[in-house]
């Protein structure tokens, strides 16, 4: 079994000045996890909890060295939080987010493989399930 997280793995956040980035990234930090930074584009250039904000994922893997990603946006922005995870080259990004749309999912999914498969995706947590009647 390969082990893609390790003590040497340097973690941005993307999302880290939400409700659930800042609790997790201060879980992650008390746990003793290198986070290097975070990402939110309307915050980019301020400090959140101690780390910079940076405006893109490949903004802050160029700053920090980051090669994980684990992503805490809402639902409806996940698709295009991974998507720019995958651009940027990230080795590895865990999406934590729950609710997101099956339909996004395999769309972002599509999109790692087109791209030659270079960013192994976690997650999502709990994919969302369209109610009887609605579309996903």
């Amino acid at each position: 079994m390969a082990i893609w997280l390790t003590e040497n793995s340097k973690i941005i956040v993307q999302g880290i000045t939400g409700s659930e980035g800042t609790k997790h990234t201060l879980r992650m930090l008390a746990s003793g996890a290198k986070v290097v930074g975070g990402v939110n584009p309307r915050k980019a250039g301020t400090v959140h909890e101690g780390l910079p904000v940076f405006a893109s994922v490949a903004e802050a893997m160029a700053s920090t060295g980051a090669d994980v990603s684990v992503i805490f946006v809402p639902p409806a922005f996940t698709k295009d939080a991974v998507k720019e995870a995958i651009d940027a080259g990230i080795p590895l990004a865990v999406v934590i987010t729950e609710g997101v749309p099956i339909h996004d999912t395999t769309e972002f999914w599509a999109y790692a493989v087109a791209k030659g498969n270079k960013t192994r995706i976690i997650g999502p947590n709990c994919p969302g399930i369209a109610s009887p009647g609605a579309s996903n």
